[in-house]
């Protein structure tokens, strides 16, 4: 019995041995390539490259007041429409105590000197009237009084500013009421009652009280890659998809072509505008971003196959012709040259050396396909 059981042992040792070597005897063979067969079709081929950045209002200006202050009414919030003067907030004057100090200190100087003005030529009016002042002494005396009254009230206005933000003499000018400089949609307003805020001067920028854009003229601004933007023109069309806006693609004319690029992540980028062409049922916000599709060159129905199928050698391009039929293993091919037209990187146009009825070469069937 044992001895049946140490053959038997040994027999699959034996087997076991052998399906090893059959296997690595397999596996050393080489393996049969198996290609995809494809047709060469007449179809439309478009050289096209894509820019993204966003749309956006041409004309968006921040809105500052006047005077410094404190916001103490808003007439307006983000998504009114406005038009040019309109009110957007009031602003009630805080003045500044060296001002304020100046000021009134400029009144009682100009009081005095408008009294003493006024005494002189009270007492050069009377000899005048007696003969004893010259008509010229008189009149420069008049002149003067003239003089003295509107420093006066130049100095009373400027106290009036100081205090209240306007004065009497200024008519419907009021620096108090801020208001919008052009007609738009309020975007933005980001203050609110109690907020405050000063005018835009030489030490800083002043405070925004509200920013107001023209939504009916959108333009597109974008970036495109220095090896493409060479081939644009200003005036070329464009197509615009936006990204919150499914299904909808938008015209638009390039208008503007950065003269100097602008490094990114290593690659040098150019900055373009286009004008968007917007309807007035579709409804664009700023800041959306988009997508402009610009189009170089086009070539209408030719003859055409996929760049895959193509082999470049220096400056010739060689395409492989199935030559076996197409169910016969090994298959068989045969290299011939052609010439090749533009590409849109899925598909290239074949000015010669095919026709529409061979059978070419394509990419390598994987192991699943086969």
């Amino acid at each position: 019995m044992k001895k049946y059981i140490n053959i038997a042992i040994w027999c699959v040792i034996g087997l076991f041995v052998l399906y090893t070597f059959y296997y690595l005897y397999r596996q050393a063979q080489p393996k049969q390539k198996v290609y995809e067969v494809l047709v060469p079709e007449v179809r439309d081929i478009v050289k096209t490259s894509v820019a993204s950045g966003k749309v956006e209002p041409r004309d968006e200006v921040n809105i500052k007041p006047q005077i410094q202050g404190i916001i103490t009414e808003l007439y307006v919030e983000a998504g009114n429409k406005v038009k040019q003067d309109d009110p957007i907030a009031k602003v009630a004057v805080i003045p500044d105590m060296a001002q304020l100090n100046s000021a009134q200190s400029n009144v009682r100087t100009a009081q005095l000197t408008l009294e003493e003005t006024q005494r002189e030529h009270a007492r050069l009016e009377t000899l005048h009237e007696k003969g004893l002042v010259s008509h010229e002494d008189f009149e420069k005396s008049k002149n003067a009084l003239d003089k003295a009254v509107e420093a006066r009230h130049a100095a009373q206005d400027q106290l009036d500013i100081v205090t209240n933000g306007i004065s009497k003499r200024s008519g419907k000018i009021n620096t108090t009421i801020v208001r919008s400089t052009i007609s738009g949609t309020v975007l933005e307003v980001p203050v609110k009652i109690g907020t405050s805020v000063i005018n835009a001067n030489s030490f800083n920028e002043g405070t925004t009280v509200a920013t107001v854009a023209d939504m009916g003229n959108i333009i597109f601004r974008g970036n495109i890659d220095e090896t493409e933007v060479g081939r644009l023109r200003q005036g070329m069309h464009i197509d615009l998809t936006i990204g919150a806006i499914q299904g909808v693609t938008l015209p638009a004319t390039l208008e503007y072509i950065s003269p100097k690029g602008v490094e990114s992540n290593g690659a040098i980028l150019f900055e373009i505008k286009a004008a968007a062409q917007i309807p007035d049922t579709l409804v664009v916000r700023a800041g959306y971003s988009a997508n402009a599709k610009i189009e170089f060159e086009h070539r209408s129905q030719v003859l055409s196959i996929q760049e895959t199928a193509i082999e470049f050698e220096g400056d010739s391009t060689y395409v492989y012709r199935l030559t076996s039929s197409e169910k016969a293993m090994p298959q068989k091919f045969e290299r011939i040259p052609v010439s090749v037209g533009l590409s849109d990187g899925l598909y290239i146009e074949v000015k010669d050396g095919i026709t529409s009825d061979m059978k070419l070469r394509g990419n390598e069937k994987n192991d699943e396909e086969k």
